[in-house]
């Protein structure tokens, strides 16, 4: 029976707390004396975010802090008009991003599927409205004067939609985070060390394509003028991730994911997609397939802003967890490969961000959206790079890179 009434030990909160804080935001070096955070967390991620809050006072730097409650989503998206659920609070918000240094959510659902009965068309308009927001911090991040990261607090709720107990679930944190260790930051930096190396590898090798191979799945990507492949920047604890921003233009083929996705407070299960000169043509699913068809529809949703792979020697995440931030970097027998519909990271750009313009990063094929849904695949897989010389060289199997 799910105990709902689990609660991590203080060391465990504490060494959670210096990893987000310590580590994790300032893009792996920590946050510095007088660095101003934003601290939102889920109601039942309190016990962490107490942590947290303490640790940010240790540092000497400051915290504007949000506490986010499901039952107010709820009447919101019950009894809201149109004209409400398009609100937003303009200058206040632009005042808080020019105000933040770092953006730290702890994301902690009592019940991930709360919002099922509600229309999708009503979170989208709600998305639409905050677009602002979302450039705003994207700027500021281009500019290199924001850092953020997430970091998951397990719920029975979310345990229970995971077939584990609440404490298998948490069990699957402490290993993911590397909270059992004494020195768990030490062990972030040398996992970040050795993905560091095959990132520098990847961005050696001249890749003109990349082909996915797999159950169902022959998908290739143009990876796009000034591309990097990124990963261990503590935007995300944890992270184990590899991945890039194609140019979203040069997408065709078709590819099945056989991980749930948790999305708008409802489960899509068995995803296929169809893309056809980077466009999604074709959308299938086992489950929830009319909520597949209303994200896609949403402004550039129907577009790839992310490709990612996981190599399951790093991740000991072993289990599927019903979220998207520990889903996507399943390590398992294969590790994983995701996709993300929506908007592009600006990170992966090979040179400087603060140079570039809307119409530069459209021109090199940069998606731009109010949304971004991650999809994932753990089955096996080949990954093949299409050299510019148009040679072929197999850089991923069997779910670890091959360099």
């Amino acid at each position: 029976m799910v105990n709902a009434d689990y609660l991590p030990s203080a060391r465990i909160l504490k060494r959670y707390s210096q990893v987000l804080i310590d580590f994790a935001l300032g893009s792996g070096q920590g946050i510095k004396k007088n660095d101003v955070i934003l601290l939102q967390y889920d109601q039942p991620a309190k016990p962490l975010a107490m942590a947290v809050y303490q640790r940010i006072l240790e540092k000497g730097a400051h915290s504007v802090v949000r506490q986010h409650e499901e039952d107010f989503d709820k009447v919101f998206y019950h009894q809201a008009s149109k004209s409400q659920l398009q609100f937003f609070p303009k200058q206040y918000s632009r005042a808080l991003v020019k105000t933040i240094d770092h953006r730290l959510y702890l994301i902690a659902d009592e019940d991930p599927l709360y919002l099922k009965e509600i229309s999708p068309t009503k979170i989208a308009l709600v998305n639409a409205a905050k677009k602002p927001l979302k450039q705003w911090l994207t700027d500021k991040e281009d500019q290199g004067k924001l850092t953020w990261t997430l970091a998951l607090y397990g719920t029975a709720g979310m345990a229970k939609q995971a077939g584990l107990t609440i404490g298998q679930y948490w069990q699957q944190i402490k290993k993911a985070c590397y909270l059992n260790e004494d020195e768990p930051m030490a062990k972030w930096q040398q996992i970040f060390d050795q993905t560091k190396r095959i990132i520098t590898k990847l961005n050696q090798l001249p890749i003109g394509k990349i082909r996915v191979l797999a159950k169902n799945t022959d998908l290739t990507y143009v990876l796009g003028d000034k591309r990097a492949w990124i990963g261990g920047s503590g935007r995300n604890i944890p992270s184990f991730e590899i991945f890039t921003s194609p140019d979203w233009r040069g997408t065709n083929g078709h590819i099945y994911f056989d991980f749930p996705l948790y999305r708008y407070g409802n489960v899509i299960d068995g995803i296929y997609l169809e893309f056809k000169n980077g466009k999604v043509i074709k959308a299938r699913a086992n489950k929830n397939q009319t909520l597949l068809e209303q994200i896609i529809k949403q402004k550039n949703a129907d577009r790839v802003g992310e490709f990612s792979l996981t190599d399951k020697r790093f991740s000991q995440i072993n289990k599927f967890m019903a979220n998207t931030l520990y889903d996507e970097n399943f390590g398992g027998r294969f590790g994983n490969t995701h996709l993300a519909l929506g908007s592009s990271y600006h990170d992966c750009f090979r040179g400087n961000p603060k140079t570039m313009k809307t119409a530069d990063w459209n021109k090199l094929g940069y998606n731009d959206s109010a949304e971004h849904t991650d999809i994932i695949a753990k089955q096996d897989r080949r990954v093949e790079a299409i050299l510019k010389n148009g040679q072929t060289k197999i850089i991923y199997q069997h779910g670890s890179f091959l360099l």
